[in-house]
């Protein structure tokens, strides 16, 4: 094993960042891009799971749900989560890595359903678990699920992996002056009201002094580096 600063941990995208360039759906190139950095992290030696978002295919709050009862609509965004797992899975066993995806909802003819001590034990055999279809409950995020999972996991870290390379201020695509945040507390991020996981997550974090690293996952190399303890992205810890 490689000298980690991580070598347990989970691993957050958003549905939306499979899409690559699109308006919806997989970008092949990109989802192969993302299982080389998921591959080339694993060979230094650590146990990762994957929680992956829906928003590609179908978000519980968009407008597409518009007048849609809020329950249905969430559980229709945690089936596209399951499709999104399947395809990753695809991806990451075509270069070679071996993968599980448990689902917190029942679906034995297409994969696993979560059960925490069998999830540990592919972890202990170093195969990626893909966590899908969110917590199995309307009204929580995939956001929430990354937290509850990461901590059932042991994972040392909730390492979200986005478009932008930290956390700023404001939108860096709409503002040039927005300015980026290389580390900051849990109070901080409630308090600012930043866009880096919901509230709910945030205090899950907090209250169990997990820490939270966010960072473009599409730069080559970035989430060896974050596992190794390079300055990436940004942290968020400590000041509870």
């Amino acid at each position: 094993m490689a000298n980690l600063r991580f070598s347990q941990v989970l691993l957050k995208i958003s549905g939306e960042a499979l899409a690559g360039g699109k308006p919806f759906g997989i970008d092949n190139q990109t989802i192969t891009n993302f299982s080389r950095e998921v591959v080339a992290a694993c060979a230094l030696g650590v146990r990762m799971a994957l929680v992956i978002g829906g928003g590609n295919i179908f978000r519980g709050v968009s407008d597409q749900a518009a007048g849609m009862d809020r329950a249905s609509a969430d559980y229709m965004g945690m089936l596209a989560t399951v499709l999104n797992a399947l395809a990753v899975q695809e991806a990451l066993e075509g270069q070679g890595l071996s993968t599980r995806v448990m689902s917190a909802i029942t679906m034995r003819e297409i994969c696993e359903p979560y059960i925490r001590r069998r999830a540990l034990r592919h972890l202990e055999k170093g195969r990626v678990v893909i966590c899908a279809a969110g917590t199995g409950n309307p009204y929580f995020t995939t956001d929430t699920a990354a937290a509850l999972r990461a901590m059932e996991l042991k994972a040392q870290a909730i390492l979200k992996g986005t478009k932008v390379d930290g956390v700023y201020d404001k939108d860096p695509v709409k503002h040039s002056d927005a300015v980026k945040f290389s580390s900051l507390t849990y109070m901080e991020v409630l308090g600012k009201r930043l866009r880096v996981m919901d509230t709910t997550a945030i205090s899950l974090a907090m209250d169990n002094k997990l820490p939270i690293v966010v960072f473009n996952m599409f730069t080559p190399g970035n989430l060896r580096r974050v596992l190794t303890g390079e300055p990436v992205g940004t942290i968020v810890q400590g000041g509870e």
